[in-house]
């Protein structure tokens, strides 16, 4: 999968224009925050720019193009919905390596050396194990619930 697969699948996680004061994120359009991208126009963001800001933001430093293919899309998503960092500590917790958050060679040989499949299960397992612990869990637990449910039923 590519990045712009990958994007226009998270796209329809994301959806449009949402300003619920209970997201810790704030006014958000197609997954774009206020709180992360206070510059930006949320309100006037165009699909075109936040294609832009995920490819720079949460493509590349997850480091998508360096796992296997079977896996860039959960990678993708998971830093998408939690951040690169806590993404790479998933990714790390399914290949057994040092959770540091910092995508290198121990992660990516570890990474190699799985069964594509395994891996995808095991990352999947890391995301919902994580966001089992997360402090906004009451809030928006079953939306990330759901969101992985659907990766998993959308993978063949």
């Amino acid at each position: 999968m590519d990045f712009d697969q990958a994007f226009e699948r998270v796209i329809g996680h994301e959806g449009g224009y949402v300003n619920d004061p209970r997201d810790p994120g704030g006014e958000t359009k197609y997954g774009i925050s206020r709180r992360a991208y206070p510059g930006e126009d949320i309100a006037g963001m165009t699909l075109a720019r936040a294609g832009e800001l995920y490819r720079r933001d949460y493509w590349v430093p997850a480091g998508c193009d360096q796992v296997p293919d079977a896996l860039r899309f959960e990678l993708f998503d998971a830093a998408v919905n939690a951040g690169v960092r806590a993404a790479i500590r998933m990714l790390q917790v399914a290949a057994g390596a040092d959770a540091d958050g910092v995508l290198g060679p121990q992660t990516l040989r570890r990474v190699a050396m799985m069964d594509p499949a395994a891996a995808l299960r095991r990352l999947q397992g890391a995301r919902l194990d994580a966001y089992t612990r997360a402090k906004a869990w009451p809030t928006f637990g079953a939306g990330w619930v759901r969101r992985v449910a659907r990766n998993m039923m959308e993978v063949a």
